[in-house]
């Protein structure tokens, strides 16, 4: 299942989702003029500089060096991208589940939620491997806080979405309760897959997936119970 649109109105036109993902192609540009200047050497040492590297992170808040650049590529991790299909993917998501939870939450805290979904998914992946010098980069940490922010707050809602049947496909309004739940569920199973120690997620952080996601519930749900009492 591929989500394509949400047909959903909002109540206000969103501001901070399309700054958010204007901001992530902006980065992207410099990614782009970056290889394009130095190669492919110059785009791995700026992953490794800007994007969460765990074993540096570790280091760092074990040293107490809070405003290191390990600690600050916590943020900076979340607008760099692995390549057009990372970021397109990624932007999509954001642009179709965003501007609800935005509308939901309120400009200022939907952005505050957003990075704070960012570093939970980031602290989810280091927990997982804390020597683990790989970088870690993309906003799909952000955008499953988000994602799980939008299974609680609208769990009945229809996504537009093309739906493969074998060798066919079909546009389908599928609740959103089962697109997420299906893509969480296949997050938790990549996750399982990986603890054998063999990478089998194909450089998938999924445990920020997961966590980026079980963190977007439980912030959303204080909204979902308070529009339930009243």
């Amino acid at each position: 299942m591929i989500p394509l649109r949400d047909a959903n109105p909002t109540r206000r036109q969103p501001l901070v989702t399309p700054a958010l993902i204007a901001a992530c192609f902006a980065v992207f540009a410099v990614e782009l003029w970056v290889v394009t200047t130095g190669g492919d050497q110059a785009l791995e040492n700026l992953a490794k500089a800007w994007g969460l590297v765990p074993a540096s992170l570790v280091a760092a808040v074990k040293a107490g060096e809070w405003l290191s650049q390990p600690v600050l590529a916590v943020f900076t991790s979340m607008f760099l991208h692995g390549g057009w299909a990372h970021i397109l993917g990624n932007m999509l998501f954001l642009w179709i589940f965003g501007g609800r939870v935005e509308d939901r939450m309120g400009r200022v805290r939907f952005l505050l939620f957003y990075l704070v979904g960012g570093v939970a998914a980031g602290l989810g992946q280091t927990l997982e491997n804390p020597t683990s010098t790989d970088p870690m980069i993309g906003a799909s940490g952000a955008i499953s806080a988000v994602l799980g922010a939008y299974l609680v707050l609208y769990p009945r809602a229809r996504i537009q979405s093309l739906v493969f049947l074998g060798f066919f496909y079909q546009l389908i309004a599928v609740p959103a309760a089962i697109l997420l739940g299906y893509w969480f569920v296949l997050q938790v199973i990549d996750g399982l897959a990986s603890l054998g120690g063999t990478d089998l997620t194909g450089g998938v952080a999924v445990y920020a997936h997961i966590a980026g996601f079980v963190a977007g519930a439980l912030l959303a749900l204080p909204l979902r119970l308070r529009r339930s009492v009243g």
